[in-house]
């Protein structure tokens, strides 16, 4: 959640230090210093986090990995209120990594992640969100922005203010996913936001066909403003979020590697790709494309991605151990439900797909069975 939030935060920053930047006149001899000092600014930031880094203390479960134990004590005593609390989590760690790598013996995880059902499906879902973070769009505004406004009928300063414009609401309406995440779930966030985010992109580019300038501009400045305002809360936190508890914990390294590296990748396809679509079926056709996806996304959502709020990492692999085909049934078979709910505002009963067992309920049923066998030797010894 910190992560969209402070890099939404960035966005807005960076906005407004373009539009501050923008009004510094030319020195002789200097040209476009302007331009120069924003391109530059953005290094000041990276810069203190550099410095920042030499300061901030080692992972100790890293140094335990590496055997460096007083090192790790001497960290976990900076992390903790007492040392016989960093005593108790320096075992505690220790522990941990040793049933870590003895699970690891003998596995090729990386393979694991694809071959073995549970870890596929986490695999899955987390690519189709972390795909669907860039393919919805909105890197194309975040980094173009100022060029969709010019090119709608903006004079470049009301550009680089419209651009902080989108940047300061993608960061407000990061604030509430904070609670809403929890509240409503990963999976309904996503449903409900990506319909709304294909209209807002539609609406954006067909302004472009509007023959009055006040009715374009107004159409691409409420088409992205509405979109920023619905990605904030939905497909802006949710991936990574999502990406970092849906993988099981001996491969949740690679697994969000993985992940990470999915959206990453596609960013750059999307931000080198869009001058040349723009250029080929202009604003209109291009902002079409991105809404198609949208819709896509959302059907792709609907099949393979699993609600994962509120689980145990042991319910969260009895719900990823359920079929792929037995899921995608199940969200085709919530489109009725939801059409009666939220369109005809009936009260239809939900469906439930997983039936959870607490771990209560496990420890239970063990003890059970344990007496059930412990009866039936006292039965067999008496016979």
């Amino acid at each position: 959640m910190m992560w969209q939030m402070w890099t939404a935060f960035g966005i807005a920053l960076g906005d407004l230090i373009d539009l501050s930047f923008y009004f510094i006149k030319d020195r002789p001899g200097v040209t476009g210093l302007n331009w120069r000092l924003m391109l530059a600014s953005a290094g000041v930031p990276g810069l203190i986090v550099c410095l920042q880094v030499l300061y901030a203390p080692e992972s100790p479960r890293w140094l335990i990995s590496k055997g460096r134990y007083e090192e790790a004590f001497n960290e976990l005593c900076r992390l903790r209120f007492s040392r016989v609390q960093a005593a108790r989590d320096l075992y505690y760690i220790h522990v941990l990594l040793e049933a870590e790598n003895e699970m690891k013996k003998g596995r090729n995880r990386l393979v694991e992640m694809f071959t073995i059902p549970r870890n596929r499906h986490a695999a899955l879902a987390s690519w189709v969100v972390m795909f669907g973070q860039q393919f919805c769009g909105v890197n194309v505004i975040a980094y173009y922005s100022s060029n969709i406004f010019v090119s709608s009928g903006f004079t470049q300063v009301a550009a680089l203010a419209s651009s902080l414009g989108f940047g300061a609401l993608n960061w407000l309406f990061a604030l509430p996913a904070v609670f809403t995440i929890d509240t409503f779930g990963r999976r309904n966030l996503l449903l409900f936001t990506f319909p709304c985010m294909a209209a807002c992109l539609l609406i954006t580019g067909f302004s472009f066909w509007s023959a009055s300038e006040t009715g374009r501009v107004t159409g691409v400045s409420v088409g992205i403003y509405l979109f920023a305002i619905f990605y904030s809360p939905g497909e802006g936190p949710v991936p990574f979020t999502y990406s970092a508890e849906a993988f099981p914990l001996y491969i949740r390294d690679i697994g969000m590697s993985f992940a990470t590296a999915t959206t990453w990748f596609w960013n750059f396809v999307l931000s080198i790709t869009w001058p040349s679509l723009v250029l080929a079926f202009k604003p209109q056709g291009a902002f079409g494309w991105y809404a198609a996806w949208c819709c896509i996304l959302w059907v792709l959502i609907l099949l393979f991605v699993r609600e994962t709020k509120g689980k145990t990492l042991e319910e969260l692999d009895q719900v990823f151990a359920v079929p792929l085909s037995t899921h995608a049934a199940y969200g085709l078979r919530q489109i009725p439900y939801g059409f009666k709910k939220f369109v005809l505002f009936q009260n239809p009963v939900a469906e439930e797909l997983y039936q959870l067992e607490s771990a209560s309920e496990v420890s239970s049923q063990g003890d059970e069975k344990a007496k059930r066998e412990m009866r039936d030797d006292v039965e067999q010894g008496t016979a």
